[in-house]
């Protein structure tokens, strides 16, 4: 379920382009994304910095798609996001020596853990491996960033749309499964 509102305003921007035009669809991608920040405040009391980048990014470029009539700013929205995603990773590691997948993995094995009831799960996987998952990550992101320019601005708006929420969410499983599947080894077996 949380999965599925985390996605919800992409998911009623893809209903409502195809159910009227993009312009409506970018003023429900704005509200959804300033809804969900209501919700986390006050379900969670505080707000992820992710969704003040997503909810700030949607409101800026989807408030000057709406302003001036042009659905240019909304496709950019897409690149900004991940070559922010991927910038951070890469400050992250070049100005605080900072592993963020790292952080982000260690911290979803724990908190899948805790759910498990299980405390202190001591989880081992090498140095070498983080780095590579985080280059790969860093790679990523500035590829899909640059990708999705090229959609949308070569291809029509409607296959643009049909890549943002097909093609992005479907090459952003399939890193998180081949991330997976390179720590899978070294995680815990259950006894």
């Amino acid at each position: 379920m949380a999965l599925l509102f985390e996605y919800l305003p992409l998911i009623l921007f893809f209903v409502i382009y195809k159910s009227v035009d993009i312009f409506w669809a970018t003023g429900v991608l704005i509200i959804a994304a300033v809804i969900q920040l209501i919700y986390y405040q006050v379900s969670k009391g505080k707000i992820e910095n992710k969704h003040w980048i997503f909810a700030g990014i949607a409101v800026v470029l989807g408030g000057m798609t709406l302003a001036f009539h042009d659905e240019q700013f909304i496709q950019w929205k897409a690149t900004l996001v991940y070559a922010l995603l991927g910038s951070a990773l890469l400050f992250g590691r070049l100005l605080f020596k900072t592993n963020l997948v790292e952080k982000a993995l260690l911290g979803l094995f724990s908190s899948i853990g805790s759910e498990k009831g299980e405390t202190n799960v001591e989880i081992k996987i090498p140095a070498a491996i983080f780095n590579q998952l985080l280059f790969a990550w860093i790679i990523l992101f500035y590829f899909i960033a640059g990708l999705n320019l090229y959609v949308a601005f070569n291809f029509s708006l409607d296959t643009w749309v049909n890549f943002k929420v097909f093609g992005l969410m479907g090459i952003t499983f399939v890193a998180i499964m081949l991330t997976m599947f390179k720590v899978y080894k070294y995680l815990p077996t259950e006894e």
